[in-house]
C-alpha cells in the first residue's frame, strides 16, 4: 500500500522549506509543467514573498506547447513520447534557457484516469531538474491513486527534488 497523497498543508510546508533554501542560495526558480497543470507554481507562489525567488512557470500541456514554449524537439516526442526521460530533460533545459532562473524543474506524466498504456500506465511521471551551469537529470516515478493523488505526489516529488538539487 502506498502512502497517502500529500495534503495542501504538507505541500505548503515543502514550498516554505524550498523558499528558504532558494533565498539562502540567492537563486530564482522556474517551473515547466505538464500533468501538474501549474500546481507546482501555484504551491510556490502561495508563499508570501515568492517574487524574491520564483521567476516563471510554464504550463505546456500539448505537444505543440512543449515545442513552442520550451523548445522540445518534435522528433523527441515522436520517438519517445511526451512522457519520457528525453522529453522531460528537454523541457527542463528549455525552461532554463528561456528564463533567467538559476534552477529549474519540469514534470510530464500520466495522471489519469485514462491515457495509460501497458508500457506507461497511469501514474507514470518523469521529473527533471537542472541547476544553471550543471547537467539536467531526471527520475521516473510510478505514483498510485486517483488523478488528484498522482498530481499531489508529483508536486511533492518535484519540490523535494529541487531541494536536493540545491545541495548537490
Amino acid at each position: 500500500m502506498s502512502p497517502p497523497a500529500p495534503t495542501d498543508a504538507e505541500l505548503s510546508a515543502l514550498a516554505a522549506q524550498l523558499a528558504a533554501e532558494l533565498l539562502q542560495h540567492k537563486l530564482m526558480l522556474v517551473t515547466a509543467e505538464s500533468c501538474t497543470g501549474g500546481w507546482i507554481a501555484k504551491t510556490l507562489t502561495d508563499q508570501p514573498g515568492s517574487s524574491a525567488w520564483f521567476d516563471a512557470g510554464v504550463v505546456a500541456y500539448s505537444y505543440e506547447a512543449k515545442e513552442a514554449l520550451l523548445g522540445v524537439n518534435p522528433r523527441t516526442i515522436e520517438h519517445t513520447g511526451a512522457v519520457s526521460e528525453e522529453t522531460v530533460l528537454e523541457m527542463v533545459s528549455g525552461a532554463m534557457a528561456r528564463y533567467g532562473a538559476g534552477v529549474a524543474v519540469a514534470v510530464t506524466g500520466i495522471a489519469g484516469p485514462g491515457g495509460g498504456t501497458p508500457e506507461k500506465p497511469v501514474g507514470t511521471v518523469w521529473i527533471g531538474w537542472k541547476r544553471r551551469g550543471g547537467y539536467a537529470h531526471a527520475r521516473l516515478f510510478h505514483f498510485t491513486g486517483d488523478r488528484d493523488a498522482i498530481r499531489r505526489q508529483s508536486v511533492a516529488a518535484a519540490l523535494s527534488g529541487v531541494r536536493k538539487a540545491l545541495t548537490e
